[in-house]
């Protein structure tokens, strides 16, 4: 068979009917656990003024330097199609003026968001995140709530041996002394780092604690750690995130090379993962962290927040990788044949009456055989199918067979849905 002439982007991908109850099911329970803690959903678009997201995620991150989906209109307008979600509801807070509303505004959101990154397993160029923001409140107690809510949702969804990693970063008053610190460890080591890592030294040296090459990783077993540069408030900060934690008894460590790639987080950063064995154990299946200073970077009042978000493509690895429960389509017991042309007019309307009724329907209407028609009912695994004929048809009648013992009654078609829920009520 030759090779299709058109196939989907690099990068991209269909979602197939078999896929589509996993992304139900997460959607489902985004509603019912967003809805529990108060969250109201918010839908920005998909495109935005790039400078939204230079000043937000920071200039130097790889999402801004490698990954964003570019272009300029014949207006002459930046515009890029948004990587990530917090930078766009927090724009939609200043715009709208939700600070005038009681706070903190509790907000979630779900939706396709595009990087141009290299493709891999469970990672694509257009995915699907769902996330949440809490704008409007610097106690300690939201950034725990921030992490209960998106465990609740992983755990819900039936993902067992999840780990909460977290970290804090500090604030403006500390972080330029770890900053220091950490430059200048740096540069001491700085021939056995990688080439990226050079450069983000230079310009944003605590990415450089973000990067997977285990040479790097080797030479930051020994670099110094945010928590112990971490001034008297924002020790105070995380302590109170880890004792509602442990109140909650949700399991975590506290890891010091854990910052979260993009400028705009202070304080508290975390993830989510698994801690399973096997394929793709140990990737983050959610994260987030507190970024008090984002709204006044877009030229807001100073609004503390903190918020976490999830790719559902990867969530959905895992979600079959552990064989979690998912809801899939039920298949129809009742099915609907007919037999000629004035039966093929009539079925029409009693198929939507049926459906009036709450009752799922199969047919096969644009089949004439009775054999080909019964085939896929047996292939559905109907328990009863419908048969209209010329003769039931003429005289309002319609015939009800038991497929599994053959036998079937004539009934007036004014009786169908009773006796159709009868035999339901009776399986």
């Amino acid at each position: 068979m030759s090779k299709p002439k058109f196939q989907t982007v690099t990068g991209m991908h269909d979602i197939l009917p078999q896929d589509q109850a996993h992304y139900e099911r997460i959607q489902e329970m985004l509603k019912k656990v967003f809805s529990f803690y108060d969250f109201e959903r918010i839908d920005t678009p998909i495109l935005e003024d790039a400078g939204l997201f230079i000043r937000s995620i920071g200039e130097n991150t790889d999402i801004v330097e490698k990954e964003m989906f570019s272009l300029k209109t014949k207006g002459k307008d930046f515009l890029v199609m948004r990587p990530e979600g917090t930078a766009s509801v927090m724009r939609s807070y200043i715009e709208h003026g939700f600070v005038s509303l009681p706070q903190p505004v509790r907000l979630w959101y779900y939706g396709p968001f595009f990087r141009y990154e290299k493709p891999q397993a469970g990672r694509y160029r257009q995915f699907n995140q769902f996330g949440i923001e809490v704008i409007g409140e610097k106690d300690p107690i939201v950034d725990a709530q921030t992490v209960l809510t998106m465990y609740s949702v992983l755990t819900d969804l039936g993902l067992k041996n999840l780990m909460v990693r977290i970290n804090s970063i500090g604030d403006d008053n500390c972080r330029p002394l770890y900053r220091k610190a950490l430059v200048k460890y740096l540069r001491d080591k700085k021939t056995t780092l990688c080439s990226d890592c050079q450069r983000r030294m230079k310009v944003n040296p605590l990415r450089v604690l973000d990067c997977k090459n285990e040479k790097c990783q080797e030479t930051l077993s020994q670099a110094p750690q945010s928590v112990d540069y971490l001034c008297e408030d924002c020790k105070k900060h995380l302590k109170d995130v880890l004792e509602y934690l442990d109140e909650l008894k949700i399991p975590y460590s506290l890891d010091s090379r854990l910052v979260r790639g993009l400028d705009y987080y202070t304080r508290t950063v975390f993830e989510i993962i698994s801690t399973r064995e096997g394929e793709n154990a140990g990737d983050a299946l959610a994260g987030g962290g507190r970024y008090d200073n984002l709204s006044k970077m877009l030229g807001g009042g100073e609004t503390p927040a903190c918020g976490a978000a999830a790719g559902v493509e990867r969530i959905i690895a895992e979600m079959k990788e552990v064989k979690a429960k998912v809801n899939y389509p039920p298949v129809p017991e009742i099915f609907f044949a007919q037999i000629g042309p004035l039966a093929k007019k009539k079925s029409m309307p009693i198929l939507e009456e049926l459906r009036k009724a709450g009752i799922k329907v199969g047919e096969a209407f644009g089949k004439d055989a009775l054999k080909a028609q019964l085939g896929k009912a047996a292939r559905l695994g109907a328990k009863v199918v419908l048969i209209l004929g010329q003769r039931e048809a003429l005289n309002n009648m319609i015939l009800v067979r038991n497929m599994q013992t053959a036998k079937q009654v004539e009934v007036k078609q004014e009786n169908i849905i009773k006796e159709v829920k009868n035999i339901l009520r009776e399986k």
